[in-house]
């Protein structure tokens, strides 16, 4: 049976940069969490879902997503300049900290500090994965057919 659109799947797998370091894995030591979804639906970036389509379980597979594939391009619009009396007092702003922003319509999101001044922060609302090439190898665990 091969994957179609529609059909819910569990897919181990292992996300890789270029130079070949591990930035994700559905397996952590002796324990495997795959990751669950339905094909076409939008859950994961299009290339992952794409990648799955006609796959047999049980089948491996490695591809390599470039960024408008995956997580996009980082866009400098997503930058923002924050006065720092906006921000906890605690811990002290640092780069490369992520900090968790809501949304006005109650969601929330990740970004992070970009840049640290006297009276401001630059917060980068990209995705961490944005503007990168990613390799993945994974594996076919389970295939149940949409209904």
């Amino acid at each position: 049976m091969v994957v179609e659109n529609g059909d819910s799947v569990k897919v181990d797998y292992e996300g890789k940069f270029e130079d070949g370091s591990v930035f994700d894995t559905s397996k952590h030591g002796d324990h495997s969490h795959p990751l669950e979804f339905e094909v076409g639906a939008g859950k994961v970036v299009k290339g992952f879902d794409t990648a799955v389509l006609g796959m047999k379980e049980g089948e491996e597979k490695e591809f390599t997503l470039k960024p408008e594939e995956a997580y996009g391009e980082r866009r400098e619009e997503l930058k923002q300049e924050v006065s720092r009396d906006k921000l906890p007092k605690e811990p002290e702003p640092q780069v490369g900290m992520t900090l968790v922003m809501s949304t006005p319509e109650g969601h929330q999101m990740p970004v992070q500090i970009a840049a640290v001044e006297k009276d401001k922060v630059v917060l980068d609302m990209n995705h961490p994965l944005a503007g990168k090439t990613l390799i993945f190898k994974i594996t076919l665990v389970s295939v149940e057919k949409k209904k």
